[in-house]
């Protein structure tokens, strides 16, 4: 008991020294600082698995703290002799979402860092637009057929890793290629299609599953590797249900299932081109793209 409440006297006589030499300017900023960082943490982890390593980590040092309290020495060495590197082990347990915070760091829209991104200008514009025409197009004729479709529409993040899981196609984006790839039995069918800057860059590409056990049970293989891709990266991921032909869109871990064609076309003119007025200007495509609009609403 006498060693329980010398430990709570040195441990209140080092709080006095610390607020004794506390500096309201500069340890304000770095207490607020080091707050934002806990809190983005805590953010990013509450919707992954990191959730409950952190759960359990703070089990651990409750428990650390009242061994070293009553000053149980075999079990203090025990402890001290687990958690020596204890920065080595958070990295190794958290490795996946400190990938995934750095990944979303790195998503800068600045113009210096853009510069290592994808290309731009008015002639990729274009070829965006009418690759996602073609691929629409695609999506509904695969739809009335219910055959299965996983597209990936790659953004910021480069998905080198998924596009070398695949065969390198390297193709201009046509309603019939697209159609070609996903046709069952064909070799590449099974797999994902990444679209890179409005061209087929490969086919029959592996995916991540999704890290979430909430979905619904009734959800595929296809529909969890989009919600997959999805949360590790900024991809967006268009998929046709071989089942039902339904059509569904992927984004941000987000799944919207049962798309009709406007939809479809509305959700990736917005989530793949910038809204430019100058470059909406009624062209052909524009025009094409309207009228489906307006069968779909009809209908």
């Amino acid at each position: 008991m006498s060693s329980l409440i010398e430990n709570i006297s040195v441990l209140w006589d080092r709080l006095l020294a610390l607020f004794s030499s506390y500096n309201i300017i500069t340890d304000t900023l770095d207490i607020a600082l080091v707050a934002f960082i806990i809190f983005s943490a805590i953010k990013m982890l509450k919707e992954t698995r990191g959730i409950q390593i952190v759960k359990g980590l703070l089990l651990v040092g409750a428990l650390y703290l009242i061994i070293n309290l009553l000053n149980m020495q075999a079990s203090t060495y025990l402890f001290k002799t687990i958690l020596g590197d204890f920065i080595i082990v958070l990295v190794i347990l958290f490795s996946p979402e400190i990938r995934h915070a750095l990944e979303t760091m790195g998503r800068s829209r600045l113009g210096f860092l853009n510069y290592f991104g994808a290309q731009q200008g008015d002639a990729l514009y274009e070829r965006k637009k009418k690759a996602l025409l073609e691929i629409c197009k695609a999506c509904m004729s695969m739809s009335d057929k219910k055959i299965g479709a996983l597209i990936v529409f790659e953004r910021d993040t480069m998905l080198g890793d998924v596009v070398k899981t695949g065969t390198s196609v390297d193709a201009k984006v046509t309603r019939e290629l697209i159609g070609s790839l996903f046709f069952p039995n064909s070799p590449l069918h099974d797999g994902g299609v990444v679209i890179r800057d409005g061209r087929v860059c490969a086919a029959g590409c592996i995916l991540p599953l999704t890290d979430n056990n909430n979905i619904s049970s009734d959800l595929g293989t296809r529909h969890r590797a989009s919600l997959g891709i999805t949360e590790k990266s900024d991809a967006v991921v268009v998929v046709v249900s071989e089942e039902t032909g339904a059509i569904s869109i992927a984004c941000e871990g987000n799944l919207e299932r049962g798309v009709s064609d406007g939809v479809l076309i509305d959700r990736l003119m917005s989530y793949l081109l910038p809204d430019n007025s100058k470059k909406e200007k009624q062209n052909p495509i524009t025009v094409v793209i309207n009228k489906i609009k307006e069968r779909s609403k009809n209908e």
